[in-house]
């Protein structure tokens, strides 16, 4: 009832018919409708990464048991001394070549000392030697800290063909690995650590420090790649024991990596926004990681992968850090050129694009709601 006297008593209203209801809400949504509203809710890319996360799962344990699982020698520089002068010493390099389907490189070298300077230089990973007085005993030198998966093929198969074709054979290590590190993965494992560290590293800043300008994001990248470089390289060498590194060389290799494997998702994320981890998991972990050489040394990976690993960063890392461990005096250029290579183009993309990186704050006097490039 109204308070109003002049109005009279209120009417009960009538109840609209069905079909003037909530007007356009009864009407049916169409197709096109329905997939817009899909299309801007969360269960669009939640789809998405369902499937991607599937085939991600399968690629992965594939480039792995594809590259790993069953390593096949394709390519074993080997050098020879005095083989092929020598009856005995020929039927056994024939017998190794056709236990090994014909994948040994040869090298010849005049002295056995000049090729093991070719093995400290990683030219060779084993040394064939006749004895002179007739070639009645053949010796086998491998070396296990040039490729324990290798070395290991090499030892075996040696005295298999030496007591077929009958020809004494004296095996032995000349190079072999350190203690704390029996099966050579150590090295595989910290360069491992550093790739994956380095662009979870990206992604973290990414989400947790948004704000940071471009100057600021490559900053911090390069601070905590140093830092974890160098707890890295202090766990694995100060604490466990594992390795005895050179430490400050291998601190910087692992640094150099990390920051490598920090601004090629930041690279990435410039290019291709919240899908980044697409293309940087894909680089890194499905092909470099397995190419790299770590797990299995470069002759017994299939040949493609064998040689893309060094041209990665990943593979430049291992051989970087392999190399400073083992054959110090004959480090090469060419691993820290990879390394350097992939960090400046990566920053160098992220710099010149980067307005369209997802991070940034406003510059102080902007205009309000402008974000700055980041």
């Amino acid at each position: 009832m109204s308070d109003d006297p002049e109005q009279g008593p209120e009417r009960p209203e009538r109840p609209e018919p069905a079909e003037h209801q909530h007007g356009a809400h009864a009407r049916t949504p169409t197709r096109g409708e329905h997939w817009s509203a899909f299309k801007e809710s969360p269960f669009l890319p939640a789809v998405v990464l369902v499937f991607i996360l599937a085939a991600a799962a399968g690629l992965f344990a594939g480039s792995y048991t594809y590259s790993m699982a069953n390593p096949t020698p394709h390519r074993i520089p080997t050098a020879v001394v005095g083989a092929q002068d020598a009856p005995r010493g020929k039927a056994f390099l024939d017998g190794m070549e056709k236990a090994l389907n014909a994948s040994v490189e040869v090298h010849e070298y005049g002295s056995v000392a000049a090729a093991r300077d070719g093995v400290a230089e990683q030219k060779v990973f084993a040394i064939l030697a006749v004895a002179r007085g007739g070639g009645d005993r053949v010796t086998f030198d491998v070396s296990g800290a040039s490729g324990a998966s290798v070395a290991q093929v090499l030892a075996e198969t040696a005295p298999k063909v030496g007591k077929k074709v009958g020809v004494p054979v004296t095996v032995k290590d000349i190079k072999p690995l350190q203690e704390g590190d029996p099966r050579g993965l150590a090295i595989f494992y910290i360069s491992l650590a550093a790739v994956i560290i380095g662009f979870v590293g990206a992604i973290q800043l990414s989400v947790h420090a948004r704000g940071l300008n471009p100057a600021e994001r490559i900053a911090f990248t390069v601070l905590y790649a140093l830092l974890g470089g160098f707890v890295i390289a202090a766990v694995v060498d100060w604490w466990l024991g594992a390795l005895d590194l050179p430490f400050v060389e291998s601190w910087l290799i692992l640094a150099l990596t990390m920051f490598a494997s920090g601004m090629v998702f930041t690279m990435f994320n410039t290019l291709f926004g919240r899908w980044a981890m697409l293309p940087t998991w894909g680089l890194m972990v499905l092909l470099g990681n397995p190419s790299s050489g770590g797990a299995v040394s470069w002759p017994l990976l299939p040949s493609v992968l064998g040689h893309i690993g060094r041209w990665l960063p990943p593979g430049a890392s291992v051989n970087a850090q392999h190399t400073a461990v083992y054959f110090g005096a004959d480090q090469h250029a060419f691993p820290f050129l990879v390394l350097a290579g992939w960090a400046v183009l990566a920053s160098a993309v992220f710099w010149v694009w980067r307005h369209r990186h997802p991070g940034g704050r406003e510059r102080a006097g902007a205009h309000a709601g402008v974000p700055a490039a980041g």
